[in-house]
């Protein structure tokens, strides 16, 4: 049971170090906060997908083609 009452000691002590973190962090008087290394509200990722053509379509084209359009598709132009 001992067992037990450690692990739960250990975890409350976790728990209480991980929210004192997360208020020192967030404090707007600290200086990560205001030198904008840390932000509360993160961007969100977006993804656009365009059609690369068919099979055949890339079958027929010579390397130098395919390298143009791997650039294309890399954001390359």
């Amino acid at each position: 049971m001992s067992e037990d009452n450690e692990v739960l000691m250990l975890l409350k002590a976790l728990v209480e170090k991980v929210n004192k973190l997360e208020k020192a962090v967030y404090d707007n008087d600290n200086m990560l906060m205001k030198s904008g290394f840390v932000v509360v509200d993160t961007p969100t990722p977006s993804m656009s997908v365009s059609n690369t053509g068919d099979v055949d379509n890339i079958a027929k084209m010579d390397w130098q083609e395919i390298g143009a359009l791997v650039s294309k598709m890399e954001g390359g132009y």
